[in-house]
């Protein structure tokens, strides 16, 4: 393993505090919401960002969230020549609950839509708790079919040492793992309200109007403690309600679109991340990227370095930021990652299967 220590600050970068799961909405477009029958039965989500016509590369989300997450890295696929392709997991968004899941069941998931659309080599990035899917993929997928296997900003291992989380994370572990049932019996009717509430129009309803300002207080709170004080943003209290309710749309996206189903894909979920993951390291052979902010609260930097020295061949890049703004780095970090190396012949297949802006799967699958 070879390590990279914290790289200073880009001056040239924006130093506003976004969240990764901090979804711009845009209309509503088929490519944001497609579908695919895998061989299982179970139907899998899908969006497409990026150029329709580039290089393939597939985003996994982060914990809780969904396939809409994808659209963070829209305008940077289009810059990059990269089709992006942000997949549900089980039970989240669009794609079909998969009772006793278990993180290595993921690449078959993967193999199998990139089968389907017809794709030859392709590069796989997994953002916060999208991490281990990726490393999953690294272990199981042919060498030859993958173009890189990179995790931002990644979800640790529980054994690293919870002691670097905060109480809240150790809390949320305790509940989802011997309390699911309840869990669930509360955060069900809570994101109901919360997606009922995202349906009315600004200053309809003054109950949906507080409750969502609330719920968005409240990530940006946790977003701004993760983020350098000198870097974080600084809102306007002078907003309309119209202005008010596109940033809440905005922030709650794609973080409502995880429980368009019910809470249990996200407990689910917790429990995959916070056990083991069901492989050991030696066996993920295939070389790892890893791009990691020091001052993530989230997944403390720590934590991140077990994982990096029991990987045989994983490069870590640290960088000097926290867990919500490490997507600045986005451009650099796909330079880093991709590796094409097409020959002409494969880049004129691939150019030759894709159908523009629309999706590259037959309408029965969809």
């Amino acid at each position: 393993m070879s390590m990279r220590r914290p790289i200073p600050l880009v001056r040239q970068l924006s130093t506003s505090a976004a969240s990764p799961h901090a979804v711009k909405l845009k209309p509503s477009a088929p490519r944001d919401r497609q579908t695919l029958v895998l061989p299982s039965g179970r139907v899998l989500g899908f969006a497409e960002y990026g150029n329709p016509t580039g290089f393939p590369l597939f985003y996994f989300h982060g914990f809780p969230s969904s396939r809409l997450e994808g659209h963070i890295m829209d305008d940077v696929g289009q810059k990059h020549d990269l089709r992006i392709l942000s997949l549900d997991r089980p039970g989240f968004g669009l794609s079909t609950f998969q009772p006793r899941r278990c993180i290595v069941d993921w690449p078959a998931d993967v193999e199998a839509f990139a089968d389907h659309a017809r794709l030859g080599r392709f590069a796989v990035l997994g953002a916060s708790g999208g991490g281990p899917y990726a490393l999953a993929c690294a272990r199981s997928l042919p060498p030859d079919r993958l173009a890189g296997v990179g995790l931002l900003s990644s979800a640790a291992p529980w054994a690293a040492g919870p002691q670097y989380l905060r109480p809240l994370a150790r809390k949320l572990r305790w509940w989802t793992r011997y309390f699911p049932g309840p869990f669930r019996l509360v955060a069900d009717p809570f994101w109901w309200m919360i997606r009922r509430a995202m349906k009315t129009e600004p200053g309809q309803a003054q109950w949906a109007d507080d409750v969502l300002q609330a719920m968005v207080d409240g990530i940006k709170k946790v977003v701004q403690e993760d983020v350098p004080l000198k870097n974080r943003a600084v809102s306007s209290p002078d907003k309309t309600a119209a202005q008010r309710r596109e940033e809440q749309m905005e922030i709650l996206g794609d973080l409502s679109e995880a429980f368009a189903q019910g809470s249990r894909a996200c407990v689910q979920e917790h429990q995959l991340i916070t056990n083991d993951w069901g492989f050991p390291w030696h066996e993920v052979t295939y070389p790892i990227k890893m791009w990691h902010g020091v001052r993530d609260r989230n997944a403390p930097i720590q934590m991140i370095r077990y994982m990096a020295h029991r990987l045989p061949n994983c490069e870590l890049f640290e960088y000097d930021r926290g867990h919500f703004d490490m997507h600045l780095f986005m451009g650099q970090i796909l330079d880093q990652l991709v590796r094409r190396k097409e020959s002409k012949k494969e880049r004129k297949r691939r150019l030759s299967l894709s159908l523009g802006s629309q999706p590259v799967l037959p309408e029965s699958s969809r």
